[in-house]
């Protein structure tokens, strides 16, 4: 039966109904109040006229349809089923920046704090969201700094020759290393943060109180200071809490700017009357706008499962499904959410400036405007989930054909820029042990063929290095590859002692960005994204660099092969040669009696004979 047929014969009863183009994949999911009448509709060729129904309609094979008891039901099961089919007519929430939460490892025997924006099953616990996002990284400074639990990438499954530096700042209790705390100590601490993080900072204060008391009467007044202190950061916390909270109720603006097929939209968070932060969505391939679907679509997906709501939401445009998704909304969030559109006063002012906003990130993202050095390192640190904005990246590559010539380069982003003056080239030399790279060994030939090893020797030269000059590491070391060779990097790190460094990868074709401790949560930015397009920077600069160095070192070894074949031809006699003449073919051209100017005569007439360019003297 035809699509259109059965459409006829669908209940006048809500549900969601999906389309299926001729593979069988789901192109589109909808919610109905009536499906017959709503399903109906697509094939009514009045409506053809309108470019994104007419294309939809052209493509579907298949109808299927789920019938529900009403259409609150329907709006949830639709919201589900886009977010599990991602159907390509539908909206999809797509963006570079989700909500900021703080992740406590509550599983780990020594649990830590980490900045994120992703939620996932795995036994942690989430707090948050933060607005702004750089609460979340103040709030996680005075964990690291007042009860010195870290954020850090250490495997604290075994122990350590030593603790990073977060350590030596005074701002981790060491657990990875043995005997600089104690199991008790940290627990202690876990606990505390935790108190902190779950809003029980009566509880807290409560407790500090009480470990000051004590530790005064053992006499351990350097302990009862830092409580003391301790102390008075909570509750000047306290305070500040409480002034927040009576300056006035919460409130999300939405609008968007589109020239399809590209769309940007902008959602601003305003606190006690203040905007704190934003989101900002980019869609590169909406063929066909439609205002009525694309403002319910992205609300449904942003609240409908949110941890938290605001009392209002202000949008550009009356759509239908307001009321319910209000119903829905504050029945979630226990107290009343009203979406809205404003049309006059300071309220209809905050929708136009989110809507001019929104037309600056159109700019920024689709007219390629180059953003600032500190935006671009913001955007890298949130993209990438890093502790600290990199102000300076090194980026490595291999490059070799079939083993032969084996070389590395090193390349620098300092604040905004590629640094040239610190660029580094490496030669392989197969392995710590000094060979040279001339191929002799069959060995030698595989393990400089080994890019994981490859990358193992080239870090750990690298690096080692800096240790002995004493100087600073970058704030993010960049490897050109997947994940075998971010954990060689790593690797070649942890043998010498750097346990807590920005690490990750980026691999080629797929242009998928791994996080060292994060493999499992690997990155996929959109095209358009400028923080893809630094590192796509970085990274093609690193292979140019690695590539003309392989060449030269190539096309060196085979000129200086051609002479060093001739018998009686030594490395020095080549060498000399190559110096005085420049190039093979020079050495050609010169004749016995020049060549003899610099070897003997014998030898100079066999060298002409080898390369087949007798020339009789005169």
């Amino acid at each position: 039966m035809e699509p259109k047929e059965k459409a006829a014969l669908l209940p006048e009863k809500p549900g969601v109904y999906l389309f299926h183009d001729a593979g069988g994949t789901v192109i589109y999911v909808g919610k109905a109040g009536s499906l017959r009448s709503r399903v109906r509709s697509y094939f009514l060729e009045s409506r053809w006229m309108d470019a994104k129904t007419g294309s939809l309609a052209r493509e579907i094979a298949e109808l299927e349809t789920i019938v529900v008891e009403n259409e609150r039901e329907a709006l949830a099961l639709e919201n589900n089923l886009i977010k599990r089919y991602k159907p390509k007519f539908n909206v999809m929430l797509r963006d570079d920046k989700t909500y900021p939460y703080i992740k406590f490892t509550a599983a780990e025997k020594y649990p830590r704090v980490y900045f994120t924006r992703r939620i996932r099953k795995d036994g942690s616990l989430y707090f948050g969201p933060y607005f702004p996002a750089s609460l979340a990284r103040r709030i996680l400074h005075f964990v690291h700094k007042r009860f010195l639990v870290p954020s850090c990438g250490v495997d604290l499954t075994r122990t350590h020759p030593r603790p990073c530096l977060q350590f030596y700042i005074h701002r981790c209790l060491g657990p990875c290393v043995e005997g600089l705390t104690t199991d008790e100590r940290y627990a202690e601490a876990a606990r505390d943060v935790r108190m902190l993080l779950e809003g029980r900072r009566h509880d807290l204060i409560k407790s500090l109180e009480e470990r000051m008391a004590a530790a005064a009467e053992k006499e351990l007044y350097e302990q009862a200071a830092s409580y003391r202190d301790l102390l008075r950061t909570m509750e000047d916390i306290e305070e500040r809490q409480r002034i927040a909270a009576a300056q006035g109720d919460d409130t999300d603006v939405l609008a968007y700017h589109e020239e399809a097929p590209l769309v940007a939209a902008n959602l601003f968070h305003l606190r006690g009357g203040r905007v704190v932060d934003r989101r900002e969505f980019y869609w590169e391939d909406l063929a066909a706008f439609d205002a009525q679907e694309f403002v319910p679509s992205l609300l449904k997906q942003l609240y409908l499962e949110a941890d938290y709501l605001p009392k209002a939401i202000h949008v550009p445009e009356e759509f239908e499904d307001r009321e319910l998704l209000e119903e829905m909304l504050s029945e979630r969030a226990g107290h009343r959410v009203e979406i809205s559109t404003p049309q006059r006063g300071q309220k209809r002012a905050i929708l136009d400036l989110v809507k001019n906003n929104a037309a600056h990130s159109f700019e920024q993202r689709f007219r390629v405007l180059k953003p600032t050095s500190k935006a671009i390192g913001e955007a890298l640190q949130s993209a990438l989930n890093l502790v600290e904005e990199p102000e300076r990246i090194e980026c490595f590559d291999i490059s070799h054909i079939q083993g032969s010539d084996t070389v590395a380069s090193m390349v620098v982003w300092e604040k905004g820029r590629m640094k040239k003056s610190d660029y580094r080239k490496f030669i392989i030399r197969g392995e710590s042990n000094g060979a040279g790279n001339n191929g002799d060994s069959a060995l030698q030939i595989y393990r400089q063929n080994d890019d994981f090893a490859s990358m193992r020797e080239v870090v750990t030269r690298r690096y080692r290095r800096l240790q002995e000059e004493k100087r600073a590491m970058p704030g993010l070391i960049l490897i050109d590859g997947g994940i075998g060779q971010l954990h060689a990097a790593a690797d070649a790190l942890e043998s010498l002692g750097i346990i807590n460094q920005a690490l990750a990868s980026i691999a080629k074709k797929e242009e998928i960005l791994y996080v060292y401790g994060q493999e499992s949560e690997p990155i996929v930015l959109e095209r358009h994204s400028p923080v893809l397009h630094l590192i796509q920077q970085i990274r093609d600069e690193t292979h140019r660099f690695a590539v003309t160095f392989h060449r030269l070192r190539r096309g060196q070894r085979q000129t200086k092969s051609a002479l060093e074949g001739i018998p009686g031809v030594g490395e020095k006699t080549a060498h000399k040669l190559l110096k005085e003449f420049g190039s093979v073919a020079n050495v050609q051209r010169a004749g016995v009696e020049r060549l003899s100017e610099v070897i003997p005569r014998a030898r100079a007439e066999k060298v002409l004979e080898e390369l087949g360019k007798v020339r009789e003297s005169a």
